[in-house]
């Protein structure tokens, strides 16, 4: 794919073609950032991780979201993902204490059995998707962690609304001249509809459980006693705007995650039979629990190599709220910086042979000599993600449970296309046929 930096249509139609191509290619071009032109504005490109350490870190304050994202402002509302400034601080003090370590390793025993449930679930020999199943689970764990109820019997209003939300996002942001949310067209239409159908579900939650005013000892509950330093909590739209976040955050990107990694488990079976000695090794038979995961560190390795060749959040952007001179780019005021941990994590420089599937790139010492800025499968700086203790918990812990009962062989006899909407999904249904396995020692 030949970029042309000057000519911004030529580029705009390369996007559409193909996404994750596009982004790969700039960063081939830019090692460490570059100038181009999208449409009729002028765009950063950032790669390098010192460079791209400057935009998220360094200089944090002087940039706010890409504003792509606002379309998904419907869905979430000003929750952590949107709000900017002094609002954003405030909130992120409010939420962050309830997902600390300390507090998440409480659900561990939850995870672990509705992903045993799940896996029971599967009759050897049978066929099921693979990306629809791990969306299931990861509802049912986000349901109860944030609200502690089963979401089953809204799930479908759930995975609907983000559907059409992602997908509606994802077109917006790769227009050159976006209509207004407010026109009465099909897609506006749809996307209203689907918005409404999910907010009807959280406002009810939120209402009952301020009515109830027991503790649960969900996410919820920590929100709802959550105070600022006025002593003043949050309103109910902010709950809402926050647990849709947490929703969206907890829901879609772990098991875009978990669907990406049990796929290159397959492709790689020696990594995998690998991952099921240590779980056999580890665990003798019984269910992990949160004690067991340090013991399981080749599994960890695993899926951080998968979050590194198929980051949920593939691509992110800045704008700057200033002139700025950060070296290799110079963004005015403005102007946007795109960075994409997809194309970062395909950097020669620093992932040797980027292509390959190597879980060994992340064994401790490996690990620890990545440059600060080289990985970021949840962000990076102040607006890291803030549930990115929590994400990699669930994962670790539910691919451990798949590992000691289960083999998932994809179907189709090749990796899943990825689909890159607000978030790397696969394209279209991932079938794989289960093996059973028998819990060693159990």
């Amino acid at each position: 794919m030949a970029i042309d930096l000057v000519d911004g249509t030529r580029n705009a139609l390369l996007l559409w073609r193909d996404s994750l191509e596009y982004l790969s290619t700039l960063g081939r071009r830019f090692p460490v950032g570059g100038t181009y032109f999208f449409g009729p504005y002028q765009s950063n490109f950032a790669t390098g991780p010192e460079l791209v350490q400057k935009v998220l870190v360094d200089h944090a304050d002087d940039f706010h979201k890409f504003p792509m994202m606002e379309y998904l402002r419907p869905l979430i509302g000003n929750g952590l993902l949107l709000n900017e400034d002094a609002p954003w601080r405030r909130q992120r003090k409010l939420v962050a204490p309830s997902l600390q370590p300390r507090r998440v390793a409480g659900y561990a025993t939850m995870m672990v059995d509705y992903a045993r449930q799940t896996v029971e679930g599967w009759q050897d020999g049978a066929e099921i998707d693979l990306a629809a199943s791990m969306m299931a689970l990861t509802l049912r764990i986000v349901g109860k962690t944030l609200f502690d109820t089963e979401l089953s019997g809204h799930a479908g209003a759930i995975a609907n609304a983000l559907e059409v939300s992602l997908a509606f996002v994802n077109q917006r942001g790769k227009s050159l001249f976006p209509v207004p949310l407010t026109w009465p067209l099909p897609g506006n239409r749809r996307y209203r509809r689907a918005v409404a159908a999910v907010d009807g579900v959280v406002r009810a939650m939120i209402a009952e459980r301020r009515a109830s005013g027991v503790d649960h000892g969900d996410l919820l509950s920590a929100l709802l006693a959550a105070r600022d330093e006025d002593g003043q909590p949050m309103d109910d739209t902010q709950l809402r705007d926050e647990c849709m976040t947490l929703v969206l955050a907890g829901h879609e990107t772990t098991a875009n995650a978990l669907m990406w990694t049990l796929s290159l488990l397959w492709r790689h079976p020696e990594v995998r039979a690998r991952v099921e000695r240590e779980v056999d090794g580890a665990l003798a038979g019984r269910a992990p629990t949160l004690d067991d995961l340090p013991r399981l560190p080749y599994t960890l390795q695993v899926l951080k190599e998968s979050l590194r060749l198929y980051p949920p959040a593939y691509v992110m952007g800045r704008m700057a709220l200033r002139d700025l001179d950060l070296g290799e780019i110079k963004p005015r005021k403005g102007q946007f910086v795109i960075i994409s941990p997809y194309a970062m994590h395909r950097n020669p420089a620093v992932f040797a042979d980027p292509e390959r599937f190597d879980p060994e790139r992340f064994a401790p010492e490996a690990e620890k000599r990545l440059p600060r800025g080289a990985y970021l499968p949840f962000g990076g700086g102040p607006r890291i993600c803030v549930g990115n203790h929590f994400a990699l918990m669930e994962a670790h812990l539910i691919l451990a449970v798949i590992a000691q009962r289960a083999r998932l062989d994809l179907v189709a006899g090749a990796l899943p296309v990825p689909e890159p909407t607000v978030t790397l999904r696969p394209r279209g249904t991932v079938r794989a046929r289960v093996s059973a396995r028998a819990p060693a020692g159990g």
